[in-house]
């Protein structure tokens, strides 16, 4: 059965995040967003798979992500989100 895993990549909270704190910088002394405390940037990933089952699905992700480097888990946080069938 075909699954679409929904996974956000976020950086941990002591990693530096230079577009976020650009973003808020901008929503500050650009449009008058002072109330703004903290921008974190991320990635969204929807990664469509073949498995057995929801949480094959989420497993193999989760897996592929790790071997494959695709986030640094130094410096991010990988969260599966939803899986669901396509």
């Amino acid at each position: 059965m075909e699954y679409i895993v929904e996974v956000v990549l976020e950086n941990k909270p002591a990693a530096r995040d230079p577009v976020g704190s650009t973003i808020q910088k901008d929503l500050m002394a650009k449009q008058g967003f002072d109330m703004v405390t903290n921008v974190r940037t991320g990635q969204y990933l929807r990664i469509y798979i073949n498995a057995q089952s929801e949480k094959n699905a989420e497993e193999i992700v989760e897996k592929m992500c790790n071997d494959l480097r695709i986030f640094n888990p130094v410096t991010q946080n990988l969260t599966v989100l939803n899986v669901k069938t396509k």
